[in-house]
């Protein structure tokens, strides 16, 4: 059986490579996606006892590779999972809580939504791209541009709806999404507009970290989840330059959104919510590293989208759940600057 973790000289190749980015590469280092595919695919078991399952398959003509961790029993009897119960497309008493990673895939590495906590099992998407960009599969890092986002979203779209059914049963109608930086950019652009009626409802939610753009593609299906579906966006005070305009676009958009389907604005502010009270840079909500920011937020998953009270710890808010009527036009102290060879996720 093959573990997932990467070993010790493969680990720093990866993040030596994030750290040289594209000028490195035309010097003959691996890129982003290869670096990442030395880390071993395969099952493994978890110190907590539930499972690790780490795999690819073939979605619409891209490789699509994900990690799911879960109890044992959850998983399918045909996903070579030792002790997976469950019939392919059966429906499990448990939701999924899906990541994006941002650019440069730190957070596929990391995993930080593995926990099996509060009725939700964890999947980490990898985006199809040679630099690990979700929305753009070739070149550098193009900042709010992403030419391939429609293929991406449709290609979530259909892990999630018609593969991940055959190796674990969970419940359609609890899924929530988390997009990191660029995978934020993915899911309020993209995914969002086009598939949210795929899932959307009373028991799901979108957790827009340190990213958000406004709907790119035409909404569809509004009806069936505007109006019920969770939606938090989290920023900090120095977020990127780039990123300070467009996440406000997207608050202002998913506000307006929900306001077409009647409700009003004490409906509107109990169902979307907006904080930037951190004050560290892009993604660094706890004020000491993106990856720990980042982890802060799946610890205190709950808390901020499964009707918790907001509060999360090292955060100088009493609750970051402040309603996004009246809030929309987020105010920044400064910036985090990005050098082009480095991805949002440096």
């Amino acid at each position: 059986m093959r573990s997932p973790a990467l070993s010790l000289l493969a680990r720093r190749a990866f993040f030596l490579g994030l750290l040289l980015g594209v000028d490195a590469q035309s010097q003959g280092e691996l890129t982003p996606q290869q670096q990442v595919a030395t880390i071993s695919m395969g099952i493994t078991r978890a110190k907590d006892g539930s499972t690790i399952l780490d795999t690819a398959v073939p979605i619409n003509g891209l490789q699509i590779r994900f990690r799911v961790r879960g109890p044992a029993a959850m998983f399918t009897t045909t996903s070579g999972v030792v002790g997976g119960t469950q019939a392919p497309g059966s429906t499990g008493s448990m939701g999924l809580n899906v990541l994006l990673h941002g650019d440069g895939g730190k957070s596929f590495i990391a995993f930080p939504n593995q926990i099996v906590q509060d009725g939700l099992m964890g999947v980490v998407v990898l985006a199809p791209s040679e630099q690990l960009l979700w929305g753009q599969h070739k070149g550098p890092p193009g900042g709010l541009s992403r030419p391939d986002g429609v293929v991406d979203a449709q290609a979530v779209r259909d892990l999630v709806a018609e593969v991940l059914p055959h190796y674990v049963a969970f419940d359609p109608q609890h899924v929530f999404f988390t997009g990191v930086s660029g995978g934020s950019l993915l899911l309020s652009g993209f995914f969002m507009p086009a598939h949210m009626a795929d899932f959307g409802g009373p028991g799901s939610g979108v957790l827009l970290l340190c990213g958000g753009m406004q709907p790119q593609v035409p909404v569809a299906g509004a009806t069936a989840w505007a109006a019920s579906t969770r939606i938090h966006h989290q920023s900090s005070q120095r977020e990127l330059s780039l990123l300070q305009p467009s996440i406000p676009q997207a608050v202002r958009a998913y506000e307006a959104l929900a306001r077409q389907q009647g409700l009003n604005a004490t409906a509107v502010g109990a169902l979307q919510t907006v904080d930037n009270t951190p004050a560290g840079g892009h993604c660094v909500f706890d004020g000491i590293t993106y990856n720990s920011g980042i982890q802060l937020f799946m610890d205190h998953f709950a808390d901020v989208m499964q009707g918790g009270n907001g509060s999360v710890p090292g955060i100088d808010t009493p609750s970051v759940l402040k309603t996004v009527v009246g809030n929309e036009d987020l105010r920044f102290a400064g910036a985090t600057k990005s050098r082009q060879s480095v991805s949002f996720e440096a």
